[in-house]
């Protein structure tokens, strides 16, 4: 009887585990949105070429032996309101949760080398690095987790060494992944919950692309990337993704006043959009474009759309060459500079 109890127990824990969140999103401390990336798939469908990186970067994947791009796996990301926007954070703070081959003694080395000064706390060192008048700490939490937030405390670190050491309790986890997560369609490889628009919300307004979205800066919304369940698009592997964005409006009536006001921006963009087809990056975002549609639903104002891959590969190949150095022209190169942590996906 013993025996089969413990299984029981045993069987009840994996299933529990097998449907919660992923581990890193877990781990985040409570916040006003979380965002979530599974960059391993992500790669595998891009099928990006290593581009060349910049001195700075370069010598920090030298010294550490670690290349985001190449690296990272998995980024869990909080985002915090700042009661001063205009502070050191701007309007958003961020903490994060990175899995991927990025930790060991020689990263260890280069934090230490950098930091101006270390805390313990649980068992683990928190590296303090200075960086544009705030404090980015950092911790190895796991052999492959590193935990990051430049909050103006050091209270969401904590919380993330903390939620690490109870890891194996399936319930430990933000209120806003209790609430919501089971809403986030199967097999995504990106997705968001909460006010995610935060980054890009000015003056109470949500703005995308240059335009002012019928959605409030504050609103709660849910957005994923996943592969299509159409039967047609599984036998064209590869070729789109499923764009979807929840806004939970306050009223069904609301939600329908937006909703209409979003429909006629959306049609007012697709008669506009007179993009060539020359390149992916461009067919892509026509495709994209036309195939955006919105619908109510109580209480939600739901946008899907098709993402291609081709769109994807295009502006992050965009971005690359944006990130790339410039030719040298016999200039020195730029010395690294004590307390900068070169962010993930960002070569400087």
């Amino acid at each position: 009887m013993i025996v089969a109890a413990v299984l029981l127990l045993l069987a009840v824990a994996v299933l529990l585990r097998s449907n919660a969140p992923p581990e890193a999103a877990r781990l985040l401390p409570e916040s006003d949105g979380i965002v979530y990336i599974n960059l391993r798939p992500i790669r595998a469908l891009l099928r990006l070429q290593p581009s060349p990186h910049n001195p700075e970067y370069q010598e920090f994947i030298n010294a550490t032996g670690i290349d985001w791009e190449r690296d990272l796996d998995q980024a869990a990301i909080s985002l915090h309101r700042m009661s001063n926007p205009n502070g050191p954070n701007g309007p958003v703070a961020y903490s994060m949760v990175l899995v991927g081959k990025l930790t060991g003694k020689r990263l260890n080395t280069w934090l230490a080398a950098h930091a101006a000064w270390r805390e313990s706390y649980a068992g683990r060192t928190i590296y303090n690095i200075p960086s544009q008048g705030r404090t980015v700490r950092v911790a190895q939490i796991g052999y492959d987790m590193l935990a990051i937030s430049n909050t103006p405390t050091p209270e969401q670190i904590h919380s993330i060494i903390d939620r690490h050491n109870t890891a194996a309790w399936p319930f430990s986890e933000p209120t806003l992944l209790r609430r919501y997560y089971h809403e986030v369609p199967l097999l995504s490889l990106a997705w968001g919950i909460g006010q995610i628009g935060l980054p890009f919300a000015q003056d109470g307004e949500l703005k995308l692309l240059g335009f002012s979205l019928p959605v409030a800066g504050g609103s709660t919304i849910l957005a994923s990337v996943a592969p299509t369940l159409k039967i047609r698009e599984l036998l064209r592997p590869h070729s789109s993704l499923r764009l979807k964005v929840e806004e939970i409006a306050s009223s069904s009536a609301i939600a329908a006043s937006q909703a209409a006001s979003l429909a006629t921006l959306v049609t007012l963009v697709q008669s506009a959009a007179t993009l060539p087809a020359g390149n992916p990056l461009d067919s892509g975002l026509k495709e994209l474009l036309k195939s955006a549609a919105v619908t109510q639903q109580r209480d939600r104002v739901i946008m899907t759309a098709t993402l291609p891959v081709s769109f994807l590969s295009g502006l992050a190949q965009s971005q690359k060459s944006l990130l790339a150095p410039a030719p040298s022209q016999g200039a020195e190169a730029p010395q690294s500079q004590p307390g900068r942590l070169p962010p993930p996906g960002q070569k400087r």
